[in-house]
């Protein structure tokens, strides 16, 4: 199918904070704007968190508000499943091709769940980073924009597609639905296509298969999320063991030459926000940080300097060299006190990997023509119309992601227009 060209109409890939708050600007406005995401719901790496900075808030304090408006703004079209094929044409007059992935339930669904109880078939929950199991007919998460179950078909056998499609009284199970490619005309282009967890598999030292007691930050924040694996409690992975010792390792691929060169901003400061999570559960654990600098911007040195306070948590200076599996379930980590030279070998119930931001568009950004960074983040062209927000720009807190995407959307319908 194709669209017929929109005078002004922007374009906004990626649907997490960033993107939804660019829509939202040029939609205002007055903009035809086209919202896409790869995944099957908006919301982005926001709706993973427990809370974010700088009020702590649960993701619904800030994404319940904008997919309403959303919703309720006629100028913004969505599209989930979708990612962007190619690009041609120049500032004013671009040409975009994209693709929709097949979703197998179609707009009848009223995600009533009943499709879901009959389903006998589950893959790994990747919303919550493969720490449970969630059925093959699924709503994405409590919170999920649009609110649609999504069929992971292949995972199926022809005997439970067959239940599944019996289930539902609305005939809105389709598994004979087809990939879409579809053109668009737009004016301009806003690239809010948001960050990966650092892959941990690649930090060897670190050994995060060794044991299910080492987790990533982002597994921590899907931990004490109330719509979380665990409900809310942050146990440890196998055993569901509650935690009297914990350990928070920085810089887990960031500032490495072998893996990300840059910082990544939020990482320390996710560290002393989930090192609350743990004090609100557990009084009395046993918590270290192991860092090499503590980088807590402006108005967030206060929220340092208390944690820091602590008694019942000790911060390393020291780059972490191993991490040891212990036979009672733990790990003990391995690491040189910068200050005095010390070698440290500390057993803890859990580790938690600060785990860095990438960039996800990567060299696919390269194929349709975006100017890119060494670090494989966008670098916005203005005057092409081609304009970079939130994580696709650079590491960076929500607070100045929806800053970044405000900007991207003024700059935007300039060269829509």
């Amino acid at each position: 199918m194709s669209n017929a060209a929109k005078t002004g109409a922007v374009l906004v890939v990626g649907g997490g904070i960033s993107g939804l708050t660019a829509a939202l600007e040029a939609a205002e406005v007055g903009n035809d704007v086209f919202l896409i995401d790869r995944n099957p719901y908006f919301g982005g790496r926001v709706a993973q968190l427990n809370q974010y900075f700088p009020k702590l808030c649960p993701p619904s304090c800030g994404l319940e508000i904008n997919f309403k408006r959303v919703k309720n703004n006629r100028k913004i079209r969505t599209y989930t499943l979708t990612t962007v094929k190619s690009v041609t044409g120049g500032p004013g007059n671009y040409e975009v091709t994209l693709e929709t992935a097949p979703r197998y339930v179609n707009s009848n669904c009223t995600a009533c769940g009943d499709c879901a109880q009959v389903c006998t078939d589950e893959i790994d929950n990747a919303f919550n980073f493969g720490m449970n199991k969630t059925k093959a007919i699924y709503l994405p998460h409590e919170m999920a924009f649009p609110r649609r179950y999504v069929l992971a078909k292949n995972a199926c056998s022809s005997q439970c597609l067959e239940t599944i499609k019996a289930a539902c009284k609305y005939n809105a199970i389709d598994t004979e639905m087809q990939t879409e490619t579809f053109t668009l005309q737009v004016g301009s282009i806003v690239w809010a296509t948001g960050w990966n967890p650092y892959d941990a598999s690649k930090l060897t030292n670190l050994k995060p298969n060794s044991s299910s007691a080492i987790i990533t930050n982002m597994m921590m924040e899907r931990m004490a999320a109330d719509n979380g694996p665990t409900g809310g409690k942050i146990v440890r992975p196998g055993d569901n063991k509650e935690i009297e010792s914990i350990a928070f390792v920085q810089c887990a691929g960031s500032r490495d030459e072998n893996h990300l060169e840059y910082c990544s901003y939020i990482c320390c400061m996710a560290t002393f926000k989930q090192m609350t999570y743990v004090r609100e559960r557990y009084p009395n654990a046993k918590i270290y940080v192991f860092y090499i600098d503590l980088r807590t911007p402006g108005k967030y040195e206060h929220f340092r300097e208390k944690l820091r306070t602590d008694a019942n948590a000790q911060f390393i200076k020291g780059k972490v060299a191993d991490i040891v599996a212990e036979s009672d379930g733990g790990v003990t980590v391995v690491a040189e006190n910068a200050v005095t030279g010390a070698k440290i070998r500390q057993k803890v119930d859990m580790c938690v990997l600060a785990t860095g931001m990438q960039p996800a568009l990567g060299e696919q950004g390269k194929a349709l023509g975006l100017k890119m960074d060494g670090n494989g983040f966008v670098v916005s062209e203005p005057e092409k119309g081609m304009i970079a927000a939130g994580c696709a720009k650079s590491a960076a807190d929500v607070y100045t992601c929806t800053q970044s995407a405000t900007a991207a959307a003024l700059k935007a319908i300039q060269t829509a227009q």
